[in-house]
């Protein structure tokens, strides 16, 4: 049965038993453009927010060449050898034309995503800022209602992206390569500062000793940062290949949870993430309604062309896009005495 003929409680009722069609259906319900299959899926969501919340979400960012789709197959088959189940949202590039995506996660971890356990979601950016898809975080609740106790999720590592994953997980990881040298590989400050744990990656055969150099200027450069709250950010060093440091990386990552809840830090965290998710979305919605109004089309394209050559400065160009997409609504109509 097609998503149009299900009605929201029977997806919801489908995705807490756990039966992947349905969650894959929801998940596409959140990713359509159609108003009332968003309307839908948000009916959906709604049911399933007391049940969500409980998993540990971690992002993954690297540089290129780090082996990151490597690394998160080797630690997810890992965790669910452990027990956990397993969930990993991967954010791809979008093919220019199409919009479609052109990694094929599932390719790239076949041997995890055979597993029952596992879930793997391959979604395009969409153009989207920083890589991450506008219904990352609903498809992170989905997987959560369903079931998944541990939500990876992988991002582009380009652009601005480690900042937006950032604020929807719990840990941020971030893979290096051996080697890293004086110059630490041009990782920007920013990166380092979001980082709960570094992991340098590939610490085997004849990058073993690389990988050690690495990790010391990892920490070192660590520990001359202002840390988030109390945990401090740590640098280990890993093989997805061997498997080496894979069970040592992930004890620090359960201490890293089991700090942000004696300390109190998890709820404010994730009080924080919803906000933060509510008002990018409200900045998605007043961008695409100004965007959207055929009357206001040319005036962006003229703005853009202004403040493109220095003819009007940025602050000037966005007040003027502002005042003409607030008086493209209709006056309210005066209220009687």
């Amino acid at each position: 049965m097609s998503s149009e003929k299900l009605t929201a409680a029977e997806l919801a009722y489908g995705v807490l038993a756990r039966e992947r069609a349905m969650l894959s259906r929801a998940i596409t319900l959140t990713e359509s453009g159609l108003p009332r299959h968003r309307d839908k899926a948000q009916e959906v969501l709604q049911q399933l927010l007391p049940r969500t919340g409980k998993a540990m979400r971690v992002g993954i960012s690297g540089v290129p060449g780090v082996g990151k789709s490597t690394f998160i197959e080797a630690l997810g088959l890992k965790l669910i050898g452990m027990g956990h189940r397993v969930a990993v949202l991967a954010i791809d590039p979008s093919s220019q034309r199409s919009g479609g995506s052109i990694l094929g996660d599932k390719t790239r971890m076949a041997q995890l995503s055979m597993n029952q356990d596992a879930y793997i979601r391959p979604s395009p950016t969409g153009g989207h800022l920083g890589g991450v898809t506008r219904v990352t975080r609903e498809s992170l609740l989905l997987c959560e209602a369903s079931g998944f106790d541990v939500i990876l999720v992988e991002t582009v590592g380009v652009g601005q992206s480690e900042t937006v994953v950032s604020e929807m997980v719990d840990c941020y990881l971030v893979l290096m390569l051996p080697g890293a040298g004086d110059e630490l590989q041009g990782i920007k400050k920013g990166v380092l500062e979001l980082a709960d744990i570094i992991a340098v990656n590939k610490a085997d055969g004849q990058t073993a000793n690389d990988a050690k150099h690495a990790k010391a200027s990892y920490q070192r450069a660590l520990s001359i940062l202002q840390p988030k709250g109390s945990w401090k950010p740590k640098a280990m060093t890993c093989s997805a290949v061997t498997g080496d440091g894979l069970d040592e990386l992930w004890q620090s990552v359960r201490d890293h949870r089991r700090q942000l809840i004696d300390t109190g830090e998890l709820v404010a965290l994730r009080e924080q993430q919803r906000i933060s998710w509510m008002w990018s979305i409200m900045d998605q919605m007043v961008r695409s309604s100004l965007h959207d109004q055929a009357q206001l089309q040319q005036l962006v394209t003229t703005t853009e062309q202004q403040v493109s050559g220095q003819k009007m400065t940025a602050l000037q160009g966005a007040s003027a896009l502002f005042d003409a997409w607030r008086a493209s609504f209709p006056a309210p109509a005066p209220t009687g005495h």
